[in-house]
């Protein structure tokens, strides 16, 4: 992913108006509701309560994790959006919410770029391409080729329709000129045999959600779409390497305050945040679960999601995928 690049954000800023000094200075004085618009145990509530366990330590607060799914995380993030803007309910998202859902729903509820102040990234999930040990191809240019004589006729699973994993597959079609079908399942647990099976035997998935089946020799993994090999499958080549220098795609996961949060608190968590990133046992922790730490300030955050929102809604237009709701 081109556009990420590692830098520590600013200090907690230092100059503000009325009783903002105060609060700011002595922020957080309990607890912090964290809202994460997806269940307990997915790969987004796991790195996320992996990045807070170490950012609480050192803001002198915990954390407390408020799962709150449904609707393709619209549900939880729209909830984060009318909260009281004072620092002490935010918000950790997705790529879904936050950028694709906004091409995909008719009314989402919240406006992303509008209703949250950006505060700091979580987490990125390149995409893996996998294909099932059933299947006849061993690397990415032998699956395009075969892919291309049988239009259709391949099936790839995710976790629903609209997920990065389904979009991602829906980007795979444009750039390599394949016509792969899609197959949305309830959760990834359903997805796992079908895959071992070859009745379902592709996939553009995140490393925990295959990683069983890599293990297990059920599936392998093709090519990363990222612009680094991953550490945790270090023979696995890039998309680049494997001849598709253009298909890059991932999953990323942030954090979001409602607006009106004021900034030095924002600030102060951006500050925070970051250094939990930054600290190697994190980012040992992430490198376990194939994700990668992103530092961004909230500026950059905020390029992002308009970037990610542009970027998600041509594919989405270009694939004819039907609005939901």
């Amino acid at each position: 992913m081109t556009m990420i690049r590692s830098s520590i954000a600013a200090g907690v800023l230092t100059t503000f108006l009325g009783a903002a000094p105060a609060d700011a200075q002595t922020y957080p004085t309990r607890p912090i509701q964290l809202i994460v618009p997806f269940a307990g145990g997915s790969a987004s509530d796991v790195l996320t309560r992996i990045l807070v366990e170490r950012a609480g330590k050192s803001i002198g607060q915990h954390f407390i994790i408020d799962n709150r799914p449904g609707a393709g995380g619209n549900t939880g993030t729209a909830a984060a959006a009318k909260a009281t803007p004072d620092g002490y309910t935010i918000l950790g998202s997705g790529s879904g919410p936050i950028a694709a859902n906004v091409s995909l729903y008719r009314d989402l509820g919240y406006e992303p770029l509008k209703d949250f102040e950006p505060i700091a990234m979580i987490a990125v999930f390149p995409i893996i391409v996998v294909a099932s040990s059933k299947l006849p191809v061993k690397t990415l240019a032998e699956l395009i080729a075969y892919a291309k004589q049988r239009p259709n006729e391949l099936n790839y699973g995710s976790v629903g329709i609209g997920s990065s994993q389904h979009l991602a597959g829906a980007y795979f079609d444009q750039v390599v000129g394949v016509k792969l079908t899609h197959v949305p399942y309830r959760n990834i647990a359903q997805y796992a045999p079908d895959l071992i099976a070859g009745t379902v035997p592709l996939g553009f998935q995140w490393l925990p959600n295959v990683l069983a089946t890599l293990n297990s020799g059920g599936a392998k993994a093709l090519a990363v779409a990222s612009d680094k090999r991953m550490a945790a499958l270090p023979n696995v080549p890039t998309t680049a390497e494997a001849g598709v220098k253009d298909y890059v795609a991932s999953g990323w996961f942030l954090m979001l305050a409602p607006r009106g949060t004021p900034k030095p608190i924002v600030a102060k968590l951006n500050q925070e945040l970051n250094a939990a990133l930054a600290d190697p046992a994190v980012r040992e922790r992430y490198s376990e679960q194939g994700a990668e730490p992103v530092i961004f300030t909230p500026e950059e955050v905020s390029k992002f999601i308009a970037f990610e929102t542009i970027k998600w809604r041509d594919i989405i237009t270009k694939a004819g995928i039907p609005q939901i709701q």
